[in-house]
């Protein structure tokens, strides 16, 4: 597995004592796995109190820190107690170290994205051009979108979606480019993503995509069938008419009654 970088994240005690019906406590654990073995973890802790965080443990620093007047003075305390740091030696052997194994297996999830480029503006002389480049259906969410022009980065007119979640595992991603086209250049969109060896770069192609001239050749196709089957129709009619006509004229006689 070629991830550089992966994040684990454990919930822990999501229904922690409630001090009244709108008072909550909160103590979320993750641990941060760098590395293309896995082999730099990171274990930190952060406790929150009605959405407001209070205080946060780092295995790197080794140490608590608060974030208001009284959870500053608990992390004092808690620093200088060895029971609590042996306590979290171990939560990180036991959430981290030993998740391991399950943790690389995930690494098999990783996706490629599928990139399409398309046009959601053409220059009509007064406005510029507007061309989406998107990026679907990727894991592990980390992503990298970058324009060129003649093979050279552009960033003025460059917007940027944020990484949209689509269900439990999978991620799009979408960028903007507003350009005033000129003759003979070339426009490409190029991804970086953790699963792919180098980037990939799509041309923007201002033809008719494959699947839009299928169908206008299939139109004219029906089109045309129902032109000869029309005039088919009326040659067959009209030839008809003239042997009908042919044969009454044929048979015609004029009786005359005597006196």
């Amino acid at each position: 597995m070629n991830t550089q970088s992966f994040l684990f994240i454990f919930f822990l005690s999501l229904e922690n004592p409630v001090f009244s019906h709108e008072d909550f406590y909160q103590v979320r654990a993750c641990c941060a796995f760098n590395g293309p073995n896995f082999n730099n973890i990171e274990y930190t802790i952060m406790t929150s109190f009605n959405k407001q965080n209070m205080m946060q443990y780092n295995s790197t620093r080794g140490n608590w820190i608060g974030f208001t007047q009284y959870s500053h003075d608990n992390s004092y305390y808690w620093n200088k107690d060895p029971a609590d740091a042996l306590q979290r030696v171990l939560q990180k052997k036991l959430l981290c170290y030993d998740n391991l194994h399950h943790i690389r297996t995930m690494g098999n999830l990783s996706t490629t994205p599928t990139i399409r480029i398309k046009s959601l503006i053409k220059p009509d002389g007064r406005h510029p051009a507007l061309l989406i480049c998107s990026a679907y259906n990727f894991y592990p969410k980390q992503i990298q979108l970058t324009w060129l022009r003649n093979n050279q980065q552009v960033t003025k007119g460059v917007t940027y979606s944020d990484v949209i979640p689509v269900g439990d595992l999978y991620y799009h991603f979408h960028s903007h480019l507003e350009y005033s086209p000129a003759p003979g250049e070339k426009i490409s969109c190029m991804v970086e993503h953790l699963t792919m060896s180098e980037p990939r770069v799509v041309v923007w192609d201002d033809s008719l995509p494959k699947k839009e001239k299928t169908k206008i050749v299939v139109g004219l196709i029906g089109l045309i069938l129902g032109l000869v089957i029309l005039i088919s129709g009326f040659i067959y009619h009209k030839q008809k008419s003239a042997v009908y006509n042919s044969i009454c004229q044929g048979h015609h006689r004029e009786w005359w009654p005597s006196d």
